[in-house]
């Protein structure tokens, strides 16, 4: 999938974005399905604005869906009249008020284009946006005094973001304002082209260089971390790709609208977001509306999107879903990110970094309130993994370890990279939150896919409403007082008669270890001791489980802190698949 550059606050920060290409087979063992994303490094500012541009940092974002051209430009709004209808009874001298542009008029549109045949709306590149590598795309920069309502004190700004090297799907844009729709076609002249690696004079786009070409997506701007500074907090581009940040964070994993045929045979299919309508905010806003239209083969949706940026940003979405055919292998609210190693891999890696990963764990609140921790894993083969729930409360890929020393790395910032949390806002009913884990030799490649995978198939012609609220945060928003797990490591065993060992952390806070003990279980194997134990550090608690494990296959663990008396959880509960290297 694509890469993506976006601006970060850390002139060193080295951004790494990856995302599995939508023409590209089906994971497997031997091809992980991702595509790379290098290091990225900042960029000087805007020319309009040189002392207010915040330094940028270079990341792609998957731009999926094969297919023919299509005319590239503003795609006439399938509902003018929704927005700007004057039409007049006759003997009325007072024209009909206009109906409010909101979720049920991109409905309608959805409903309209589901029954239609679906068309790819890609573009050829030509002329300077052909033939781009990564470096020359992040060269070209949507000049600062060209942004959707720059100085209008509304809170919030909006770059366009240009097409180019795998960002070819044509994406309409439209702002809302008082009711009307104002389409916003493409203006190369927005652009800032990098003059020492193109050549242009002042940085100007040449003459007919919008011919046949679209805007790919946006950036949303905010001022998150300083009055003065319009940080980029989130970035729509690619497929239904989406991401986000709290404060005194920089981007790392990816939220997306939709997730189809994920780990099964025969390749994905990435839906595309082929339109946009930016709601304009009220003055001093600290919360955004836009409205989506997505499309692909086998399905049609309508979406709303409601931001509030912060400490943590916090985003409502509300979608309607209307198949085109029978889905049976559909995601809701996917999450994709990336694992490279941790400490239980390190004896299969060659780097001098204590831990390199986006996310480190799979957390999950159920429907009946236990709490799931799932550490993620770079796999020697590809894993999908299926844990059952009734409407679930809570799930998402989750960043604990939050102290450079967890990492090492100056560039990267692992430390700093969101976790993201998804909190249903209707009944999901009965299905399974799904882990994919895919093989990888770099951390340049997104491994990990987690989403919701309804029980029951979506019926083509009929309509699927799903509402949920996606935190982009430090943690998950969950104070229950049960002890976390801190960190997993795994290895071989030193003692006699066995030849493996798992051991696991708990953050037990003030609970005196005495009061506690573990209770372990795995499905195949043979756990041969047991033993818990304080560590020097105040407040965690180690679990040493050593086993030996089946003749052939894999095996389950499951693991919890209890009472000694009366053997009340008091933990969460540790999942963990253990595989043979």
């Amino acid at each position: 999938m694509p890469r993506d550059m976006s601006p970060d606050r850390a002139p060193d920060a080295t951004a790494r974005r990856r995302h599995p290409d939508a023409t590209a087979p089906s994971p497997t063992p031997s091809s992980p399905a991702a595509l790379r994303d290098a290091a990225q490094s900042g960029t000087p500012p805007s020319p309009a604005a040189p002392t207010a541009a915040p330094l940028d940092r270079r990341r792609f974002i998957l731009a999926a869906s094969a297919g023919g051209a299509l005319g590239a430009g503003w795609i006439a709004s399938p509902f003018p009249a929704a927005a700007q209808d004057t039409t007049q009874a006759q003997g009325d001298p007072t024209p009909p008020a206009a109906p409010a542009f909101g979720f049920e008029t991109v409905l309608q549109a959805a409903r309209d284009r589901a029954r239609e045949s679906h068309q790819n709306r890609r573009q050829t590149l030509s002329g300077v946006f052909s033939d781009l590598d990564y470096d020359a795309y992040r060269a070209i920069r949507y000049r600062e005094d060209h942004r959707i309502w720059r100085g209008e004190g509304l809170g919030f700004e909006i770059d366009l973001m240009p097409p180019g090297a795998i960002y070819r799907d044509v994406v309409d844009i439209a702002v809302v304002e008082d009711g009307a729709v104002r389409p916003l076609p493409f203006d190369p002249s927005a652009l800032h082209f990098d003059e020492a690696r193109f050549g242009l004079p002042d940085g100007r786009a040449p003459e007919g260089a919008a011919e046949g070409h679209a805007w790919t997506g946006f950036r949303l701007r905010y001022p998150i971390n300083r009055p003065e500074m319009h940080d980029e907090i989130s970035v729509f581009q690619g497929a239904s790709f989406f991401r986000g940040i709290g404060r005194d964070q920089i981007f790392g994993l990816s939220a997306r609208a939709l997730a189809i045929n994920t780990g099964a045979p025969g390749g994905e299919e990435f839906p595309v977001f082929t339109r946009f309508w930016l709601h304009r905010p009220s003055r001093n806003a600290t919360e955004f509306k836009l409205h989506a239209l997505l499309e692909s083969q086998s399905v049609v949706g309508a979406y709303e999107f409601l931001v509030r940026p912060g400490a943590e940003t916090v985003v409502d979405v509300r979608s309607t879903l209307i198949p085109r055919v029978e889905l049976t292998q559909v995601g809701i609210a996917p999450l994709t990110s990336m694992y490279f190693f941790g400490a239980k891999e390190r004896g299969r890696v060659d780097d001098y970094r204590d831990a390199v990963h986006d996310s480190m764990g799979l957390q999950m609140l159920t429907g009946h309130g236990e709490r799931l921790w799932r550490p993620l894993a770079n796999p020697v083969t590809l894993q999908l993994s299926a844990f059952q729930d009734v409407n679930p409360r809570g799930y998402g890929l989750v960043q604990r370890r939050r102290a450079f020393e967890d990492y090492q790395d100056a560039e990267a910032r692992y430390e700093k990279r969101p976790s993201a949390w998804v909190t249903p806002l209707d009944e999901w009913g009965e299905g399974d939150t799904m882990l994919v884990e895919i093989p990888t030799d770099s951390e340049f490649n997104d491994n990990i896919v987690s989403f919701w995978r309804p029980r029951g198939a979506l019926a083509a012609e009929r309509e699927h409403p799903f509402a949920y609220r996606l935190y982009w945060c430090a943690l998950p928003p969950d104070e229950a007082p049960s002890a976390r797990v801190r960190e997993t490591r795994a290895g071989r065993s030193v003692n006699e008669g066995e030849r493996r060992m798992l051991v696991v952390d708990f953050d037990i806070g003030e609970r005196p270890i005495g009061a506690l003990r573990a209770r372990a279980e795995t499905s195949a194997g043979r756990i041969m001791h047991l033993n818990l134990r304080s560590l020097p550090r105040t407040g965690v608690a180690r679990v040493v489980i050593g086993f030996n494990p089946p003749d052939a296959g894999g095996a389950e663990f499951r693991l919890q802190l209890v009472k000694a008396e009366g053997g009340e959880p008091v933990s969460e509960t540790w999942l963990y698949r253990w595989t043979p290297a």
